[in-house]
Formats: C-alpha cells, structure tokens, sequence
C-alpha cells in the first residue's frame, strides 16, 4: 500500500496548511497520474471477495485521444486507497470518452454501469460485467439505455445508478430539458432476472422524478445513490452544476418512482473558505458495509474551482428515518 499512503500523506498536508489541523482517520484520496495533479470525480464503492473497490472518474490524458476514462483502487479499511488499474476505451461508441461509474455485486460478479461523454444530447448508459472486479466484458447490447426525447427530457443520460427493489432493477439517471439547460432525474425499470440488455429497460415514469427546485440546487439535479432502509429507499443527489458551489441533498421514495425530499437544506455543504472542498462537495455515493452494518457517503470536492479533485468519505447514521453525519474526531 506504499503508493497510497503517499497519496494520503499528500492531502493530509495539503489539508494541514489549508486550515491548521489534521481529522483523524479522514479519507483522501486522488489519483495524479494523467494530469500530473490529484484529480479524480464520481466515486462508487462496492466490496468484492475480500476488499473494498472503488470506481471513479479520470480525465483525459492531454494529447491524446480516448477522452475520460475509469480508474479503478481498491482498500481494506475505506480510508487509505491504492490505484490498481484503468478501465479505457475499447469499442467505437466509446471512443470520445466515458465515466461517472456506478456498481453493483450480483451472481458472483460485479456489474459496472457507464456513461458515454462527449457526444452532447447523444450521451447514454453502458453496462459491462467482471468476474474479478478489475477486467471487464462489455455488454453487446450497449449502450443499454437512453431515454426517447421528448418534452421533459432531450434524450440524454448519465449519471447511473442500478439499485434492486420490490423485484425489479431500477436504473436512475441524470437527463437534460428539451433545451439542455435543467439537469434532471429519471428513472427506468428492469425485471428481477435482467441481464441488463437494452431490451429489459423500460421508463418506470416518462416525467422527470426529481428536478431543481431549491434555491441550492441552481439548475441541476444529478448523480443519484441509493440505499434502501425500512422498506424505503433513500437517495442522495447533487445540486447545482459543479462548483457553484455542487452540494448533497437527500431524498425518500416509498415506490422507487415518486420522491420526497428528506431535507430542503443540503444533507453535506461545501467546506468554509479555506478548507479542501471550499468549491463543493459534490457527486455522492452512499454505501452500506453490511459486514459492519455502517453507512458511508463517499463524495468529490475541491477549493480552486475543479483544477484538482479529491475524493473522501464520511460516516452516516440514522435516526427516526433520517441520515446524519457523524463528525470526525480532530488530532
């Protein structure tokens, strides 16, 4: 694990000369290999045979073509992270780019679902499997889902999450108004036995389920995770477009269709000038350790406005059906 600790020594100093203190035990974690600067967006955590693998966006390599691109670490503890592999470009829909992963366990492999980038309104979800987490086959069916434009929606999705629920796969996304400006949530619905082909997809609304309506939440609803708890799913989004600043909000659904929202403030901030995510706290992945039984909300962030990207995580615990943060202890 030395490359990672060295990551972690990096932005525990950066964060030691941004506001004079340490927190213990504080994931951070980016990746600095094609930029030459940590950046690394979109996290997703899944545990598989024994470790933690995490899924998150990397850029593209400057003067070269492929576009962005997913990096792959995995870790024994959530908290210190080590790069183990790249997941590029191989077929021609992927060509320009793809990222925002999104990952599930199921039938002994892992299921990553992908959005291709670069192609505007034509954007659309991907799926492909592994049997070791690291390598993985494309679905031939790709891409997988998109929604059909039309009033509420031009056509365009990113951003998947798959999640099971009452017998059936929910697949959420990211879509944009017919005049892409108003970033949006959708969601479609696959049966219980899908293999996640195209065929198996079908919108569960042809309406968006969750748009900006706060003040906070600028333009844009994005990034959706869920978790289900009691019989209810919980999601936790992104508001506003990146670093405006981008913060995380909560919602919950009785049916995986129709959605409350928990509350009308951001559930985690952007940082106060001068700490590390001063410019958002943005992108959120919550995950369940079920070996633990302890919830984890993975997030990205910044201070200079998206020249660098950092990944961290913070504990969540509940308390009568609602989430809260629990605060790291300072050395």
């Amino acid at each position: 694990m030395k490359k990672c600790l060295k990551t972690i020594g990096l932005a525990c100093l950066l964060y030691s000369s941004s506001i004079g203190l340490l927190w213990a035990q504080q994931m951070m974690f980016a990746d600095s290999s094609r930029l030459g600067r940590p950046f690394s967006k979109d996290p997703h955590v899944v545990k598989f045979e024994g470790r933690y693998l995490m899924y998150f966006s990397i850029p593209p390599v400057p003067g070269k073509s492929g576009g962005w691109g997913i990096g792959v670490a995995e870790s024994e503890d959530l908290i210190n992270w080590e790069k183990v592999s790249e997941i590029v470009p191989k077929e021609d829909y992927e060509k320009n780019g793809f990222c925002a992963p999104g990952a599930l366990v199921k039938d002994g492999k892992v299921h990553l679902f992908y959005q291709t980038y670069g192609n505007g309104a034509k954007d659309a979800l991907c799926h492909a499997y592994s049997e070791d987490g690291i390598h993985f086959t494309r679905n031939t069916t790709n891409p997988i889902f998109a929604p059909e434009p039309s009033n509420w929606s031009n056509g365009r999705a990113i951003d998947a999450e798959v999640y099971p629920f009452k017998g059936n796969y929910f697949l959420y996304f990211a879509t944009r108004d017919p005049k892409g400006t108003i970033q949006m949530q959708g969601v479609a619905k696959a049966p219980g036995n899908t293999n996640f082909n195209r065929e198996d997809w079908e919108l569960a609304k042809d309406a968006s389920i969750l748009k900006p309506e706060l003040d906070w939440e600028g333009k844009c609803v994005e990034g959706a995770s869920i978790m289900e708890r009691d019989g209810k799913l919980y999601m936790f989004y992104a508001g506003s477009y990146n670093n405006a600043p981008q913060q995380i909000g909560v919602a919950v659904s009785k049916d995986g269709v129709n959605w409350k929202r928990v509350f009308d403030n951001p559930f985690l901030a952007n940082g106060a000038t001068g700490t590390w995510n001063s410019s958002e706290s943005g992108h959120p992945h919550i995950f369940e350790d079920k070996d633990n039984g302890k919830t984890y909300l993975f997030y990205q962030g910044n201070n200079d406005n998206g020249h660098t990207w950092w990944l961290s995580n913070v504990e969540v615990k509940w308390r009568k059906g609602k989430p809260l943060i629990v605060k790291q202890e300072k050395y």
